[in-house]
């Protein structure tokens, strides 16, 4: 019986949710790779969009349906930052992101570096990091940069300036990954000479 909850948890719609995210990831980095123009950027933002939509949707369901999992739990932050360090490095390569905006670019995705490897310490540990409030607002700031950033070139036409408020965004969201970034440190080092 109990293989069986697993099983249907691995399969529930929260988590067929965050593998979608997952999977959206390639397909974003082909479109941008590959595609030139207008089309292949508003192709983009679609499937971004669409992506952070199910960073919401998979938790607000698992948590009203009484489904969240550890799978769900360890996975949905997975793909989260692969979503985002994708994402900076397709906008970086495509020249999108450049001059000092990719320092902002290089504060967040070390930050998520930095705090992967201190949950990964953290739960030998048995010690879990709860997301802050602080935290949450980050990761909707980064998404909505990225969302203008990646139809920028296109969107200039329809709402100017679309591209320049995208790097101002970015540089909040790095505000934000550094003060985030402290507090999970602190809490880290905490632990560790508790430990």
């Amino acid at each position: 019986m109990d293989h069986v909850a697993h099983r249907s948890l691995s399969t529930s719609l929260p988590n067929i949710l965050t593998y979608g995210r997952m999977a959206a990831v390639p397909v974003l980095a082909g479109v941008l790779f590959f595609g030139t123009g207008e089309v292949a950027r508003w192709l983009a933002f679609a499937i971004f969009v669409a992506a952070c939509l199910t960073d919401w949707l998979d938790g607000y369901l698992a948590r009203i349906w009484e489904q969240q999992s550890n799978l769900g739990r360890m996975l949905d932050p997975i793909a989260d930052k692969l979503l985002v360090g994708a994402t900076l490095l397709m906008l970086v390569y495509t020249g999108t992101i450049g001059g000092w905006a990719i320092w902002a670019a290089l504060i967040i995705l070390s930050r998520e570096i930095l705090v992967s490897g201190l949950r990964e310490f953290l739960a030998e540990l048995n010690v879990k990091i709860h997301v802050t409030q602080l935290a949450k607002w980050k990761t909707a700031v980064q998404f909505v940069a990225l969302a203008m950033l990646l139809v920028g070139p296109a969107a200039e036409g329809i709402l100017p300036g679309t591209t320049t408020a995208g790097v101002l965004l970015l540089w909040i969201a790095a505000l934000l990954t550094l003060l985030t970034g402290y507090d999970y440190l602190k809490a880290g080092i905490r632990h560790a000479i508790d430990r």
